[in-house]
């Protein structure tokens, strides 16, 4: 091994320490503690370095710009990647398939909870106009759900569905869209980013609902059209929604998508964290680690191709 090999973390990773241990030992480590104030600034860090690990701010932006280099990134959403542009620079990506799955789908099971039960609207509540609740609140026993896409995370909520004894149905590819979800109570979208879910769902597809329906989504809204969900919302074909705005960068508040819903009575929206728990960045750091590993070693793993 190549002691001389080096490897920048461009970001925060909140390593533990036998992680950073583990990585320094594979070659001259420089791990950055502050986010990048830019993509020059990220790409400044990046220079002279062989591995490039770290998360996706200045990333997005400069990627193509490190010739010959390996990314090792610590997350799943890799759909926006042109590898057609990695092959003329001769990069290698490597990423972390279904290092999220706990905390998202821990996620989606609380939206659940609080669009169905209506459990945000009673938390600190000082006067109920029905203390029956008969109408206002169901529960998930009982119901379907029908979830796209049977991935790390889909079939991980479907298992939790299943403990809930929900009905549970998937949307692979291939089956019938239309079809599959017309008479679930709740559709959970799960999808990769990629050519052929871009604008899957669509204004047929929310038109073809059922009435009362909740839709939640963890995915980008290239995938799902926007202004179709919100007028199904209006139209009385969605009951609720709750989307963690897979479009913005992780925690950022002003992002155009998020702050233009969270203005919605029937949106619970959050700001890209649906991901982040101390299992996932535990879970995620290892896998990066792995695959700068299995790189070193000359057998790349976990490659975006």
């Amino acid at each position: 091994m190549d002691m001389k090999i080096k490897i920048v973390v461009t970001s925060p990773m909140n390593f533990l320490p036998e992680q950073e241990a583990r990585l320094k030992s594979l070659g001259s480590v420089t791990i950055y503690n502050t986010l990048p104030s830019s993509s020059e600034e990220w790409l400044e860090r990046c220079k002279g370095a062989t591995i490039i690990c770290g998360g996706k701010t200045g990333l997005k932006e400069k990627i193509y710009e490190n010739k010959n280099a390996f990314y090792s990134l610590p997350f799943v959403a890799v759909g926006w990647i042109d590898k057609d542009k990695l092959k003329k620079k001769n990069i290698i990506v490597s990423y972390c398939p279904g290092c999220n799955r706990h905390a998202v789908s821990e996620w989606i099971t609380t939206m659940m909870l609080l669009l169905m039960r209506k459990l945000h609207k009673l938390i600190r509540v000082k006067r109920l106009k029905d203390r029956t609740g008969s109408k206002q609140y169901l529960g998930l026993a009982g119901k379907k759900v029908c979830i796209l896409g049977k991935g790390n995370v889909g079939s991980r909520v479907g298992k939790v569905c299943e403990a809930f004894e929900m009905e549970v149905v998937y949307f692979k590819r291939g089956d019938n869209l239309l079809k599959v979800v017309r008479d679930v109570d709740i559709v959970v979208d799960t999808l990769s980013s990629n050519p052929t879910t871009e604008g899957l769902l669509d204004k047929r597809f929310f038109n073809s609902l059922k009435k009362g329906s909740i839709f939640i989504s963890v995915t980008s809204s290239k995938i799902y059209d926007s202004k179709a969900m919100l007028s199904a919302l209006e139209n009385g074909i969605l009951s609720g929604v709750a989307t963690d705005v897979g479009n913005a960068l992780p925690g950022n508040v002003d992002d155009p998508e998020y702050k233009e819903l969270i203005k919605h009575p029937k949106v619970i929206a959050t700001p890209h964290i649906s991901y982040q728990s101390d299992v996932t960045i535990k879970i995620s750091n290892d896998m990066m680690i792995d695959n700068v590993e299995a790189y070193i070693k000359g057998k790349p793993i976990n490659v975006v191709n």
